[in-house]
């Protein structure tokens, strides 16, 4: 059995004594342990600041981007172990597994393009430069510099590359250095990532730590320069926030939670058209990609009501077939959840839906962790309240306001918008931009479209309310988050030597 050891303060520590196992959730066969008892904590953080810091700040953001360039090479020379380990540990099909791992080499790349535009600056230029009085002298200038902390990365189970690489990505390039803790029970993809990196030292050391196991105290070591963005359960993100020391340390937190993605179909939509068909396929593929465990998952389905009932045919038509099985047969397209926790949770949140099951069961395998794909029919208005993490969606019907009725989500990372009425397509987008980080405008002349489901590294991730308040991501708007502004304020020559 494998030993997922962790990497702090340059060097690699066991288990410890009570380790939690890792299976393959389609068989339930133990592939590894994890634990992160004999892990010093504050030292691993100290050794993070005074050695990593340091060294990162001391590189332009051409050079660091260098530094995600060969992390980009890395994950591609072992691509295939990886999806592997992602088909193994995580239950995903081959197409799931290359969603997750090409995902994270391509936010990586994306981040080096990003750093080529940014030059051999250490820092962030913010803005043009301000005459702040009668004298043009009198000058004033933003900038954006690296904080002297920690990045302390808390990532989810249902991508353990991107969630990995898109955090790292952003903040190794603003100048931080990263812990980063993926979820135990799919930890074995990420390890592998780090293990080959420390292998090949490809980052400076203190550059990157990396936690497996429990985080135990982690949260309440955080100071006031540290940095900590945690994708997970918005009842987690709560805790988090209200940990005594990041209140008192204002320390900066970035939350993706829960989130109750929308699509919805436009009235002025003919069965058939191609609007109408590119709408079905982004619903089926966002329920059953990932087995439906993906933050930006479509989880209510709006459609005007008079054609309710062709709708609910066609998906049901189209979910028919998914074969769900062993991820590693070739002809599966959807595996088992990634736990048997995870399981009970889509099954608790399918009965407090209180709708009616129109395709699909509950019923339980011998062995694995599997869910068929589920379409939920007149569900209660539990729907607005409880994400079920799975292969799971609710059709709701709507009347007149569809925006009204997706803002009862209080808040998601992605709405969709699938529609040919122009007039439309502008009151349903502003209804329900206040409420979500990105809207997704369907068009199916939009070649190779990835869909509402695929975050790109480009456009900013994340949303108000439920979703958690945080934004990630967005090209260099993501750098913010890992850098001080601070405002310049003096003899204008003195200033413009400064910024060089």
């Amino acid at each position: 059995m494998v030993e997922l050891r962790s990497y702090v303060a340059g060097r690699w520590v066991g288990a410890g004594a009570s380790p939690q196992t890792l299976l393959n959730p389609a068989t339930e066969e133990p592939l590894a342990r994890a634990g992160s008892e004999g892990v010093d904590l504050a030292a691993a953080l100290h050794h993070a600041r005074s050695v990593g810091g340091p060294a990162l700040r001391a590189l332009s953001f051409a050079e660091r981007g260098a530094l995600l360039k060969a992390m980009a090479d890395s994950m591609q020379a072992q691509r295939d172990e990886l999806i592997a380990l992602g088909i193994a540990n995580g239950g995903n099909t081959r197409s799931d597994a290359k969603f997750d791992v090409d995902g994270a080499i391509g936010t990586l790349l994306a981040y080096v393009e990003t750093a080529a535009a940014l030059g051999e600056r250490r820092f962030l230029v913010d803005g043009e430069g301000i005459q702040l009085g009668r004298s043009a002298r009198f000058h004033g200038q933003h900038i954006a510099v690296p904080r002297h902390g920690v990045a302390v990365h808390i990532n989810a189970f249902n991508f353990p590359a991107w969630g990995f690489a898109e955090k790292a990505a952003v903040a190794l390039l603003a100048g931080m250095p990263v812990l980063s803790k993926p979820a135990t029970s799919s930890a074995m993809v990420a390890f592998r990532v780090v293990e080959r990196l420390v292998e090949k030292n490809t980052l400076p050391e203190g550059a990157l730590s990396f936690l497996a196991g429990s985080p135990r105290d982690l949260v309440s070591l955080l100071g006031a320069q540290d940095v900590l963005a945690f994708t997970g359960s918005g009842s987690t993100g709560e805790r988090i926030r209200t940990s005594p020391n990041i209140v008192r340390e204002s320390v900066r937190v970035n939350v993706e939670a829960d989130s109750l993605n929308a699509a919805v179909l436009g009235p002025d939509l003919a069965a058939r058209s191609d609007m109408y068909e590119l709408f079905l396929k982004d619903v089926v593929r966002d329920m059953t990609q990932k087995a439906g465990q993906k933050c930006t998952a479509i989880r209510r389905i709006l459609v005007p009501a008079e054609i309710l009932s062709s709708v609910r045919d066609d998906l049901k038509e189209l979910l028919a077939t998914i074969t769900v099985g062993n991820p590693a047969d070739e002809d599966v397209r959807m595996g088992p959840v990634a736990t048997a926790d995870q399981r009970a949770d889509v099954h608790q949140g399918v009965d407090a839906l209180q709708g009616k099951i129109v395709f699909g069961s509950l019923e339980k395998r011998n062995k694995g962790f599997f869910i068929s794909p589920i379409l939920v029919e007149s569900p209660g208005d539990v729907v607005h309240e409880r994400e079920v993490f799975g292969p799971v969606a609710s059709l709701l019907p709507y009347q007149e306001d569809p925006a009204a009725i997706v803002a009862r989500g209080k808040g998601g990372l992605v709405c969709s918008i699938y529609s040919d009425d122009q007039a439309f397509i502008e009151e349903t987008a502003l209804g329900v931009a206040p409420f979500h980080g990105r809207i997704f405008l369907g068009h199916p002349k939009i070649e190779l479209s990835p869909g509402p489901g695929t975050v790109l590294p480009q456009l900013v991730h994340g949303g108000p309310g439920r979703a958690g308040g945080g934004e990630e991501l967005g090209g260099p708007r993501g750098l913010s988050f890992y850098m001080q502004r601070v405002a310049l304020e003096g003899a204008r020559p003195v200033i413009q030597k400064l910024l060089g």
